[in-house]
């Protein structure tokens, strides 16, 4: 769904201070929303599980025993050149490389007007010129998030190879999905930094790292609750990760909000649960299935709100948002290959692509989505700014669920449909109250999350 990288945003002012209450009622909604995933809607038929090593959980124990196979040496190498003293004593060719992946350079502040967050505009361009403009932007973003999302659902829930006599295959190693993803978006990444003018760069690159290993383990958490979810589900969870989010600002970043911001959690959590408890009807689903895919949303929502505050914490160093999707997708490829590797999963994953061509075309169409989706997103922000992009991402995901239910024909209810009008009825509420706080000359108190795949 959808990897985190935040544009660049001053840190939030707010015009009163509510008191710890606002904390609870932030953890309460965030629970009232995340356990409607065990609503009545059946989740997609499981594919059978050979053996224990098969479990989502146990996959998920192994992939973070292989990420920590590089975390592990790495944080002893760190710790061993900062008390050795290693700037004032450190020669050779390697210094250079030491000294910008433990040391960086000196963080130098830099206005989000100056990188992504603001809409840039040269010259006077006309307003056909605009309006062409942003034409492009949206019908880029729209044409490559809705084929992700198709993509995404047909790659976790569909078989293949399926014929008279034959079942078939599913995909099952999410994992591989999000390592393909990752090498691509890097070397998009890299490509565009070297044809294009970027500020030097100061942060220690290990810092990345942290980002990184949530990003990686949030987009795992993405791809896996669709064994146990519908799409739609995932993409109204995903909606209401605004809870969340500013759950983990006030206890990471000690971040206030506005009484406004409460209001349109509190609509998006009543939303939220609406469409779920209203979907099903007889196929209720087993409590195992239920408790894993609440347990695999929470964990994505809680691994994606935690990169979005460390990365918005990282652009006190002076870089670019390309420089930034550059960082992060490098540890990315560096953690999931080293632990497919490890697993032999890169093998088999291979292998499956051998037998099955079209589940190589999709992996790679759900790659390419993925890259050129993000430079679309760092483009819009750019030209036109965080508000203009947050409503075409909230537009992309309303077509989202309408796309999944007529392609694989989700049953919606008169209930779910109001609930879904509610969500995205508080989602623009947002996007309008944060333009009226800036006309104000107030600043916003949430950054603009980028959609991360």
């Amino acid at each position: 769904g959808t990897e985190s990288f935040p544009a660049p945003a001053p840190p939030a002012l707010s015009m009163g201070r509510p008191d710890r209450t606002g904390c609870r009622c932030l953890l309460l909604l965030s629970l009232v929303s995340i356990w409607g995933v065990s609503a009545d809607e059946p989740p997609p038929e499981l594919p059978p599980q050979d053996s224990w090593g098969d479990l989502w959980l146990v996959r998920f124990i192994l992939n973070v025993g292989g990420y920590g196979t590089i975390l592990l040496p790495g944080f002893l190498l760190i710790r061993y050149f900062k008390r050795s003293n290693y700037l004032e004593t450190g020669r050779g060719l390697c210094y250079p490389v030491v000294k910008s992946c433990v040391f960086g350079h000196e963080p130098k502040s830099l206005a989000p007007e100056e990188t992504a967050a603001a809409p840039r505009v040269e010259g006077d361009p006309s307003t056909a010129q605009q309006a062409l403009k942003l034409l492009f932007c949206a019908a880029g973003l729209q044409v490559s998030y809705l084929t992700w999302g198709v993509l995404q659902e047909r790659v976790m829930t569909r078989t293949y190879g399926s014929e008279e006599g034959s079942p078939g295959e599913r995909f099952r190693d999410s994992q591989f999905l999000v390592f393909m993803n990752r090498i691509l978006a890097l070397t998009v990444a890299g490509v565009y930094c070297s044809i294009s003018k970027q500020p030097r760069h100061g942060a220690p690159m290990y810092k990345y790292s942290f980002a990184s290993l949530s990003n990686i383990l949030s987009s795992w958490c993405q791809y896996e609750a669709l064994k146990f979810i519908s799409f739609p589900t995932q993409v109204l969870a995903k909606a209401s990760k605004v809870i969340p989010v500013m759950l983990m600002g006030k206890l990471v970043s000690h971040k206030t909000y506005e009484y406004w911001e409460y209001l349109t959690a509190v609509l998006i959590s009543v939303g939220v649960s609406m469409f779920l408890l209203s979907n099903g009807g007889g196929n209720r689903p087993s409590g195992v299935t239920t408790f894993s895919g609440v347990v695999i949303l929470s964990g994505y929502i809680v691994f994606d709100s935690f990169t979005s505050n460390w990365q918005d914490s990282l652009f006190k160093y002076k870089m670019s948002s390309v420089q930034m999707m550059f960082g992060v997708n490098l540890f990315s490829c560096l953690f999931t290959v080293g632990s497919l590797l490890e697993q032999g999963a890169l093998l088999e994953a291979v292998h499956f692509m051998s037998r099955h061509p079209d589940f190589a075309f999709h992996a790679a169409l759900l790659s390419v989505c993925s890259a050129f989706g993000q430079l679309f997103i760092f483009y819009t922000i750019n030209k036109f700014g965080a508000a203009i992009f947050t409503i075409i991402m909230t537009l992309r995901q309303a077509l989202a669920i309408l796309l999944s239910c007529l392609l694989y024909g989700h049953p919606v209810t008169a209930v779910g449909g109001v609930g879904v009008a509610v969500v995205f009825l508080a989602l623009f509420l947002r996007v309008y109250a944060r333009g009226r706080m800036r006309k104000k000359g107030r600043k916003a108190a949430d950054t603009p999350v980028v959609q991360k795949v």
